[in-house]
C-alpha cells in the first residue's frame, strides 16, 4: 500500500470514529427535546442538567474495541453495549440527584420515565446503523492485503479460520510455509502448504506479500530469529503469534504495562466496564428481586423458626474472591450448623435436615439470603457455587485448576448448576465437572451468557431432582 492510500484511510477511520463517539450523545438529546415537546412539558434548567449528563457519559464511556473489532463485531454485542451504557447513565443521573440534593424528583416523572424508556430504542437503531454504515464505506476505504504464515500448528490454523470469517479484515491468507511435509502435519482440507522456510523471503518478494505471521513454537526461538534476518529485505508487515493453545488459557489478552508489552494468560473477564456494568447489574436485580418476595423471606424466617431449634439464618464460611474468606447466608436448613474442618455434604434422605429445609432445599428458597451477599459485594447473582472452605482445602489438591474459579465473586446460580452439577459431589469426578464447567464461564463469560443462566435457573428450580 502506498503511503498516500493510508493516509486516506486513517484520515476516514478517523473521522468516523469521532462520529460514531457523538452521534450517540446527540441522539439522547434530540430524544430529551422530542419528548419535552411531545408530552408539551417546559424545557427549564434542570432539563439541561440532565442533558449534559448525558452527552458527558456518552462521549466519555467508550466500549474499549480496536477498529477492526468494531466493523465486524456481532450485532447483538452492540446492542448489549448500547443497554449497559444506557444503565450507567441513568444511574449516574440518580446518583448526582442523590448527592447533590438535586430536586429531579420534582421533574415531570412522565417526560423522565418516557425519555428512559424510548432513547435506548432509538440508540440501537442508531448504533446498527452507524455499524452498517462503516462496513459499507470503510471496507471499500481498506485494499485488500494477502497474508502468508510462516509455521502450520493449533494457533496459526484458527488464525486462518478467523480472518477468512472475518472479510472486513481484508486479508487473504495465501498459504503456510512449514518444513515439515503434508503428511506429517496433518493439514486440514482446508490449508494450503506452500513450501518450506527457506522459501519465505523469496516468495514475499516475488508475489508482493504485505502480511506475514510468525506461528512457530517459542521453543524455537532461533529459527524465529533466522527467519526475521532474511525478512528484512522485505516491506511486509511482520507479526508473531504464539502457540496460545498449548496452554489452558482464562481471559488471554494482550496489552502492555508501561510500554512492555505483555499477555494475560489468566485473568477475570470483570475488568474495566465489564466489572461496573456487572456489579450495577447485580444491585439492581437483587435489590428488585428481595422488594418483591419481601413477604415470602418473612414466611419462611417463621416456618425455619417453627420447625425446630436453632438460628434462622446459617452462616458458613466459604472462599470468595481471590479465595478470601466469607460468610455466606443461608435459611437454616438442618438441626446443625457445621462449619469446621470437616463438613459432610448434604444427601439424599438426610436426617439432619428438617422436614421445612428440604422443602426449601427442593425450592432453593433457602438461597434466598444470598442476595444480601450479593448487594455486599461478596457475591454475584451468577458465578462458581461458593463451596465450604473445608471442602476448597479438599479438593484444590485433587482437581487441577480448581482455584482459579475464584478469580471472579462467587454467584447464587453458575454455568455448572444449569447443567445438572448441582447437590452432592459423591465422586471426584462429579467436582471435576462442575470445575469444568465454572472455568469454561470465566473462558466465555458475556452478559448474555448471565442473562441465559438466570433463565435457566429460573425454570429448573422446581425440577432438579438432584436439589436436596
Amino acid at each position: 500500500m502506498t503511503q498516500p492510500v493510508q493516509f486516506r484511510q486513517s484520515l476516514l477511520i478517523a473521522v468516523m470514529m469521532v462520529a460514531q463517539a457523538i452521534l450517540p450523545a446527540f441522539v439522547a438529546v434530540a430524544s430529551l427535546y422530542a419528548t419535552i415537546f411531545a408530552l408539551r412539558s417546559g424545557f427549564d434548567p434542570l432539563s439541561s442538567g440532565i442533558a449534559v449528563v448525558a452527552v458527558v457519559c456518552l462521549v466519555l464511556v467508550q466500549p474499549p474495541r480496536e477498529v477492526t473489532t468494531q466493523l465486524t463485531s456481532p450485532r447483538v454485542s452492540a446492542v448489549v453495549d448500547v443497554i449497559f451504557r444506557w444503565f450507567l447513565i441513568l444511574a449516574a443521573l440518580l446518583g448526582i440527584a442523590y448527592i447533590t440534593k438535586s430536586p429531579l424528583q420534582q421533574y415531570p416523572r412522565r417526560v423522565f420515565l418516557t425519555w428512559a424508556a424510548v432513547t435506548p430504542a432509538v440508540l440501537i437503531i442508531t448504533t446498527l446503523a452507524m455499524q452498517e454504515c462503516m462496513r459499507r464505506f470503510l471496507m471499500n476505504a481498506f485494499n485488500s492485503r494477502s497474508a502468508v504464515i510462516a509455521g502450520y500448528n493449533t494457533s496459526s490454523l484458527e488464525l486462518s479460520r478467523r480472518l477468512k470469517k472475518n472479510p472486513g479484515m481484508r486479508l487473504e491468507v495465501a498459504g503456510f510455509f512449514d518444513d515439515r511435509s503434508t503428511d506429517r502435519l496433518g493439514m486440514e482440507p482446508e490449508a494450503s502448504l506452500i513450501g518450506p522456510l527457506a522459501d519465505l523471503g523469496v516468495y514475499v518478494k516475488t508475489h508482493h506479500t504485505d502480511v506475514i505471521f510468525i506461528a512457530l513454537p517459542i521453543r524455537h526461538l532461533k529459527r524465529v530469529m533466522n527467519l526475521l534476518d532474511d525478512l528484512r529485505d522485505t516491506t511486509a508487515s511482520i507479526y508473531y503469534v504464539p502457540d496460545i493453545f498449548v496452554f489452558d488459557l482464562i481471559q488471554a489478552r494482550s496489552g502492555e504495562i508501561q510500554g512492555i508489552p505483555v499477555v494475560a494468560m489468566c485473568e477475570t473477564p470483570f475488568y474495566g466496564y465489564r466489572g461496573v456494568a456487572k456489579r450495577i447489574t447485580d444491585i439492581l436485580f437483587s435489590v428488585v428481586i428481595l422488594l418483591m418476595l419481601l413477604p415470602v423471606l418473612v414466611v419462611v424466617a417463621l416456618m425455619v423458626k417453627w420447625s425446630s431449634p436453632g438460628p434462622i439464618i446459617f452462616k458458613q464460611r466459604r472462599y470468595g474472591l481471590d479465595g478470601r474468606e466469607i460468610a455466606v447466608y443461608k435459611f437454616r436448613t438442618m438441626r446443625v450448623s457445621e462449619d469446621g474442618e470437616q463438613v459432610r455434604q448434604a444427601t439424599k434422605s438426610d436426617a439432619r435436615i428438617t422436614p421445612i429445609g428440604a422443602l426449601l432445599r427442593r425450592s432453593s428458597l433457602d438461597e434466598l439470603p444470598q442476595l444480601i451477599n450479593v448487594l455486599q459485594g461478596r457475591m454475584s447473582l451468577v458465578g462458581p457455587r461458593p463451596h465450604a472452605v473445608a471442602h476448597n482445602e479438599e479438593y484444590r489438591k485433587l482437581i487441577k485448576g480448581y482455584m482459579i474459579r475464584h478469580k471472579v465473586l462467587p454467584g447464587i446460580t453458575g454455568l455448572a448448576q444449569v447443567n445438572g452439577c448441582r447437590g452432592e459431589t459423591a465422586r471426584l469426578e462429579e467436582m471435576e465437572a462442575r470445575v469444568n464447567y465454572d472455568l469454561d464461564y470465566l473462558r466465555h463469560w458475556s452478559p448474555m451468557l448471565d442473562v441465559k443462566i438466570l433463565l435457566l435457573t429460573a425454570i429448573k428450580l422446581f425440577r432438579d431432582d438432584k436439589a436436596y
